[in-house]
C-alpha cells in the first residue's frame, strides 16, 4: 500500500476520497416527487414499488431507478386534425346508413395508475390513440349521418368515451378517459353534392307522405261528416213519420187527403201542363201569355194554393 499510494498520508487521502465518492453515490438515491406525480421505482429494471409525493429515496443507480409519471394533469389527444387540413384516412368514417363523414375529435385523459401505465403496455400514448380511433369508428358505424351532423353528437361522444374506457380497462393500461369531444363533423367535399341530392329527395318524400296523410285525414273527416248527416236525416225522417202516423191515427181521412194534396203539389209544382175543364163552356177559352212559361217553385206553390193548377 505504501509503495502504491506513496505512504500513510497519501493512503488516507485516497481512502477519504473514496468514502466521499461512495457518500455521493449513496446520496444520489434521494429524489423529490411533486404533488402532481407518482414515482415508479424499479430494481435492476423490474418494477419494485410506487412512491407517492414527497422526499423519497431509492438505492443508487444501477441498483434502483425512479421514473416520475404525472398522474393529475389532463392529457389531450387530437385525432383528425382540423377541417381546413387535407383529408386523412383517420378523418373519414363510414356511418350506419352507409354514408361517409369527415370527423375530427379530441380525447382528454389522465394516468390513474403510474405503474400500469409505465409497464403494462408498450408505447401507451400510441395505444390510446389507436383505441380512440377504433372506438369512434365503431360508434359512427352504428349511427346514421344526420344525427352526427345535427343533434346526436352528444350521444356519439358519450358512447365513444364508455367504449374507450372499457377497452383500456381490458388492456389494464392504468388510464382514465375524462372526455371525448367532436370538433367537426361534415360531409366530405367530393360527395357533398350527392349528399344534398339525397337530402332533397328525402325531404320531398317526407313532404309527399305528409300531404298524403293530410288528404287521407280530410277524406276520413268527410266520410265521418257524411255518416253523421245521413244518420241525422234518417232520424229526422223517422221522427216526421211518427208524427204523421200519430195524426193519421187521430184522423185517417183528413191525413190521407192532406198527404195526397202535398204529394201532388210536389209532383206538379214544376209542370207546365194546363188542364181546362170545358164542361158547359160555350166560348173559346183564352189563356194568359205566361201560362206556358216555366214556373218556379214559389210561383207553383202559390198557384196551387190559389187553385189555378188543377
Amino acid at each position: 500500500m505504501r509503495q502504491t499510494f506513496g505512504g500513510p498520508r497519501r493512503g488516507r487521502a485516497v481512502a477519504a476520497s473514496a468514502l466521499g465518492v461512495l457518500a455521493l453515490w449513496a446520496l444520489s438515491g434521494c429524489y423529490v416527487v411533486q404533488p402532481k406525480e407518482q414515482a415508479v421505482v424499479t430494481t435492476f429494471g423490474a418494477y419494485s414499488r410506487t412512491a407517492q409525493p414527497g422526499l423519497r429515496y431509492h438505492l443508487p443507480w444501477p441498483i434502483e431507478h425512479a421514473e416520475l409519471v404525472p398522474v393529475t394533469s389532463i392529457q389531450t389527444l387530437d385525432i383528425g386534425g382540423t377541417v381546413s387540413q387535407p383529408l386523412s384516412d383517420e378523418r373519414l368514417m363510414l356511418t350506419g346508413d352507409e354514408n361517409i363523414v369527415d370527423l375530427s375529435f379530441t380525447v382528454q385523459w389522465k394516468v390513474s395508475d403510474a405503474a400500469k401505465y409505465a409497464f403494462n403496455v408498450r408505447e401507451p400514448d400510441t395505444v390510446i390513440k389507436d383505441v380512440a380511433e377504433s372506438a369512434m369508428r365503431e360508434v359512427i358505424g352504428r349511427t346514421a349521418l344526420t344525427p352526427i351532423l345535427t343533434t346526436g353528437r352528444g350521444q356519439v361522444q358519450d358512447q365513444t368515451e364508455v367504449l374507450m374506457q372499457r377497452i383500456l380497462d381490458r388492456y389494464d393500461i392504468g388510464v382514465s378517459i375524462q372526455s371525448v369531444n367532436i370538433q367537426a363533423a361534415t360531409t366530405p367535399a367530393p360527395v357533398l353534392e350527392a349528399y344534398r341530392d339525397v337530402q332533397r329527395a328525402a325531404q320531398n318524400a317526407e313532404s309527399a307522405a305528409n300531404n298524403a296523410r293530410g288528404e287521407a285525414a280530410q277524406i276520413r273527416q268527410a266520410a265521418l261528416g257524411y255518416r253523421e248527416q245521413v244518420v241525422r236525416e234518417a232520424a229526422g225522417d223517422a221522427d216526421r213519420f211518427n208524427q204523421v202516423y200519430t195524426q193519421y191515427k187521430l184522423a185517417p181521412a183528413v191525413t190521407r187527403e192532406r198527404l195526397y194534396i202535398e204529394t201532388m203539389q210536389r209532383v206538379l209544382e214544376r209542370s207546365n201542363k194546363v188542364i181546362i175543364d170545358s164542361k158547359g163552356a160555350t166560348a173559346p177559352v183564352i189563356l194568359p201569355p205566361d201560362a206556358f212559361r216555366p214556373r218556379t217553385s214559389a210561383a207553383a206553390s202559390t198557384a196551387a194554393a190559389e187553385g189555378t193548377v188543377r
